[in-house]
Parts: structure tokens; C-alpha cells; sequence
């Protein structure tokens, strides 16, 4: 019957991964309506040296920590909730996080590492602000759709007893 609820600290691992897709969502979030918008407003030079030091300044242990952790911990609840009702939920996250995590990987990463190259500040704006606000986008909803499920997710858990 354990199995059928989830387990034992299925919980825990449930808020831990509602948590850190919603940190997640809101990083994409606050690029959305605020950082991006602001550096529009910039020229050519501060717009690129500002992306380049917030792409260097990401790459640390807490922002990997949330970042890795929102899919593998919605990984494990979806594991440990597959024979529950809040499965259709856990599963419908877990495919949001890893497109999210594939988006980041496949397309704003390598923007990024395109614009850290870039000798000429107004081509390489040129080539990354329209796709990295666009994708980032994409990023944004997918991970507020997926704290959506998991919210979800808890109710139906909550409800059923799981």
C-alpha cells in the first residue's frame, strides 16, 4: 500500500520539487519582465558586457543546484507517485522540466556561448537579443505550466489521502 501513496518522504520530495520549478519559473520570469526590457534600452556595448556577466555570474552552485534539481527531483515524485492519482500531473511536469532543461541546453546556452565570443557588440546583439528573449519565453511558461501541474499535483494528493 506504501507504494500505491507515493512512499515514504514522497512529500518532502513533491515540495522540494514544486519549490524549485517555481524558483526556476521566476528566474525566467524576472528575465521576461524586467532584465531583458531594461537592457533593450541599452547600447550595443552594455547590452553585451551586461549578458555576458549575468551569464557568468549564473554559473554558480545554488542557481545549479535549483536549476538540476527541479528535473530530478520531479523525476523521483513522478517515480514515487506513478501509481497514484497525482500521476497524469507528475508526469505532465516532469515533461515540462526536461523541455525546459532541453531548450536551455540546445538553444539559450549556446546563444550565450555565441555572445561571450563575439568580437563586433552590434552583430553579436543582433544575433542573440531577438531568439534569447523568444526562447527565454518559452522557458518562462514551460516552467510556470510545469509549477502549475505539480501545485496540482499536491492537491490531488492532498485530496486522495496519497
Amino acid at each position: 500500500m506504501t507504494q500505491q501513496r507515493g512512499g515514504k518522504g514522497a512529500g518532502a520530495v513533491l515540495g522540494a520539487a514544486t519549490v524549485t520549478t517555481g524558483l526556476v519559473a521566476g528566474v525566467w520570469f524576472a528575465y521576461v519582465c524586467s532584465v531583458m526590457p531594461a537592457l533593450a534600452r541599452s547600447d550595443d556595448r552594455v547590452y553585451v558586457e551586461v549578458m555576458r556577466n549575468i551569464n557568468d555570474v549564473i554559473q554558480n552552485p545554488l542557481f545549479f543546484s535549483v536549476f538540476f534539481g527541479a528535473t530530478i527531483l520531479t523525476a523521483v515524485a513522478a517515480w514515487q507517485y506513478r501509481a497514484t492519482r497525482a500521476r497524469a500531473w507528475m508526469f505532465a511536469a516532469l515533461a515540462l522540466s526536461v523541455a525546459v532543461f532541453l531548450v536551455t541546453s540546445a538553444v539559450n546556452v549556446p546563444l550565450n556561448d555565441a555572445l561571450a565570443a563575439a568580437k563586433d557588440f552590434s552583430a553579436a546583439r543582433a544575433a542573440f537579443e531577438g531568439p534569447w528573449v523568444a526562447w527565454n519565453i518559452v522557458r518562462a511558461v514551460l516552467s510556470t505550466v510545469g509549477l502549475a501541474c505539480l501545485l496540482r499535483a499536491l492537491s490531488v494528493r492532498t485530496r486522495s489521502g496519497d
